[in-house]
């Protein structure tokens, strides 16, 4: 089996349901599996370090989550078009995995969720495809052979899932966001276990 690393950031749970949609979307192709991690949350005061284990859902990820990944998802919300500091302030201390090429040639895909249509999904996802290019990734996206990517009136994106939560982040995934994030994850599984052949 080799893992795809399913890495993202949620303030109100939108995009860990999207990560957590992805992940079942891996999971349908042979020979892959889902490792689903997040990032703790940044302070710009620090009284007290963050546990080293969340209290509940999936684990921090560790260095070696990047070292033994065939493939990388990568979820964050939208702040003001772009991802979210917890996750942005973890991709900046990866100046080592950028140095040895930790990440070079395997795939990667993006997700976010918005609280409104236009709230910037699209300039958040190009945003955080820019250190994955850093990194040597090999970037997949939805190609519009998916006719959700035609149908929807919520997210989704050629860029990668996304996901309407609205104002009040109250909205649930819509089904064809459901359909767009697992559409992205079996393909970003298929890509990553033909570079892996």
């Amino acid at each position: 089996m080799a893992d795809i690393l399913v890495l993202y950031y949620s303030s109100n749970g939108a995009v860990r349901a999207l990560a957590d949609i992805l992940a079942r979307g891996v999971e349908t192709v042979e020979g892959m599996r889902a490792r689903v991690r997040t990032v703790p949350r940044v302070s710009p005061v620090t009284e007290v370090a963050a546990p080293a284990v969340p209290p509940s859902g999936p684990p921090y990820v560790e260095r070696r989550d990047l070292e033994e990944c065939a493939g990388l998802a990568l979820g964050s919300p939208t702040r003001f078009g772009n991802m979210a500091a917890p996750l942005k302030h973890f991709l900046d201390t990866l100046g080592g995995e950028w140095s040895r090429g930790t990440l070079a040639g395997k795939p990667a895909a993006v997700f976010t969720s918005t609280s409104t249509m236009h709230g910037g999904q699209e300039s958040t996802l190009l945003t955080m495809m820019v250190p994955l290019l850093h990194h040597g990734m090999v970037l997949v996206g939805i190609p519009y052979t998916e006719p959700d990517l035609t149908a929807t009136t919520g997210g989704g994106t050629p860029y990668g899932a996304s996901h309407v939560a609205g104002p009040l982040g109250d909205r649930p995934v819509t089904e064809e966001e459901k359909r767009l994030a697992l559409a992205l994850g079996r393909r970003l599984a298929t890509v990553a276990r033909k570079l892996s052949a």
